[in-house]
């Protein structure tokens, strides 16, 4: 199942493994159960370290990871790791062996802290980019702790579990048979949710920082690379690293790298960061902001960091459409990202609401998945190039509606219908579908800052060439900016003027 150079890269990677491991297979006559056999035995032959021993699991076909001296990891997969969850199988089996997880030991400590039993549950699809980043971090939690447990669920192989428990969006984790959460969630954000925050009193030994970057996109990342090169504090509080790239899955224009995906770069990203020493404090969300001697951040759990300098790069979230139904259905038929929950929409009806790049883009991607695309566009004419456009016109299954705007979204436990009414002509019409994706552009992660820094009607950060805002010592970066376009390249590129801005000020002030 596994080609030459995907043994060659696995083989380096069985070669580091600590202790030998077991594959706890549970399998029957099924022809998924023959493939999990035949990869699981493909792996073990390519090591000594692997042996493959039956045993009876909750699902058929599974297997889970232990060590051989061991009792049971916790770490279970419930259909084949392959596609985007490969990563999640490789590292799995180095960290079940004994290879420590890359994280925070305060973060080890609070997953260590937990005493009460979780057993957690992650549905996924394969080609869902987002879904390995819950995963491992699951198995990570489930490696550190007895208490815990995780079995990822290949949807595609268990898609009548996927229909009784109305799983619309990937991936969607249960715990202890109750649904918990869904969509991509950082190790610090699961740590959050199962056990509280962060107290505030473990941020109160911090010394005031030279610049402190808020947000982990590629505007903050790029922010904290420039000051911390320059030889100064340099922290970042960061809610997830990554941000909004993390929902793009192909990215051909960073220039000098052809093709690469968002989750890719930015872990690329991040571990440039760590290069410099930067003290980034993940999972915080920064509430308030105000200059008073220095300049001051305060957290949400209560927090307060001090900064001579800071640079806001909060980034852009997805714009709602604000209908009757968008909150409601929520992952529950309402999606934002084709590549993740396409394939929970095959041969359904959907309707993609946006007529720009994103929106057709999403169309034509999901055209090969779903039975019929209604494409909404709320005015006249489509947004999107004409190649893309070509490109969607071509597709036999793809109905396009203009002049459209959406009114509510219906339905009983998930999406049923979708009523939109005609511009020109007043009229009503409703289409039964049972998938609706919203790709109408970004809107600013700006409200926390409405009693602070000067806004643009739109809610955008308004700075000057140097990126610094109407306050002294305060600069902003990327996305939440009145930058005229919303590129990763001009986000990175802000970034860097922002650091360099916040620089040059401090150079410049008279203690």
């Amino acid at each position: 199942m596994l080609d030459n150079e995907t043994k060659t890269q696995l083989k380096q990677y069985l070669d580091l493994l600590e202790a030998d491991l077991v594959f706890s297979v549970s399998l029957n006559d099924s022809e998924d159960s023959k493939k999990m056999a035949e990869f699981l035995t493909e792996v073990a032959e390519m090591t000594s370290r692997i042996t493959i021993e039956p045993m009876n699991l909750k699902r058929t076909p599974s297997f889970e990871i232990t060590q051989k001296e061991a009792g049971a990891s916790g770490v279970a997969f419930a259909g084949l790791p392959m596609g985007h969850e490969f990563t999640s199988f490789i590292l799995a089996l180095l960290q079940v062996s004994g290879r420590a997880p890359k994280i925070d030991d305060a973060l080890i400590k609070q997953i260590q802290a937990i005493d009460r039993p979780l057993h957690f549950e992650t549905y996924v699809s394969l080609t869902c980019h987002n879904c390995p980043d819950v995963v491992q971090a699951l198995n990570i939690m489930a490696v550190l702790n007895p208490n815990i447990s995780q079995t990822m669920i290949e949807g595609g192989m268990y898609q009548a579990e996927v229909d009784a428990k109305k799983v619309m969006a990937v991936p969607t984790v249960f715990l202890n048979d109750e649904e918990f959460g869904s969509g991509r969630m950082t190790i610090e954000e699961l740590v959050e949710k199962v056990s509280g925050p962060l107290s505030a009193d473990e941020f109160a030994d911090k010394e005031p920082f030279d610049v402190l970057v808020i947000g982990g996109g590629p505007a903050g990342a790029s922010s904290a690379i420039y000051a911390a090169r320059k030889g100064i504090k340099t922290g970042m509080v960061v809610e997830t690293f990554g941000g909004q790239v993390l929902e793009t899955l192909g990215i051909e224009n960073v220039i000098g790298t052809p093709y690469t995906e968002g989750p890719q770069l930015m872990r690329k990203v991040e571990e440039h960061v760590n290069q410099y020493g930067v003290d980034v404090m993940k999972g915080q969300r920064a509430r308030a902001i105000q200059k008073k001697e220095m300049i001051e951040v305060e957290l949400a759990n209560g927090a307060q960091l001090k900064t001579k300098t800071a640079v806001l790069a909060t980034g852009a979230r997805w714009r709602a459409i604000n209908v009757p139904g968008e909150k409601e259905f929520k992952n529950k038929g309402i999606a934002y990202c084709p590549h993740c929950d396409g394939p929970l929409f095959k041969d359904k009806e959907v309707v993609v609401i946006g007529g720009g790049n994103s929106g057709i883009e999403a169309a034509i991607d999901l055209a090969g998945l779903a039975k019929h695309i209604y494409v909404l566009e709320f005015l006249p004419e489509l947004k999107a190039d004409q190649v893309l456009q070509e490109k969607l016109h071509a597709l036999p299954n793809v109905t396009v509606i203009t002049n459209a705007a959406t009114k509510e979204i219906t339905g009983s436990t998930q999406v049923e219908a979708l009523t939109y009414v005609d511009r020109l002509t007043n009229e009503e019409h409703t289409l039964a579908v049972e998938g609706v994706f919203i790709l109408i552009g970004l809107m600013p992660n700006t409200e926390w800052l409405k009693d602070s820094v000067e806004l643009s009607p739109r809610g955008e950060i308004i700075v000057d060439k140097h990126g610094a805002t109407n306050i002294e010592g305060i600069f902003a970066a990327g996305d939440c900016t009145d930058s005229a376009y919303k590129q990763i390249i001009i986000s990175m590129g802000s970034g860097a003027t922002a650091a360099l801005g916040a620089f040059d000020y401090l150079i410049r002030r008279i203690e």
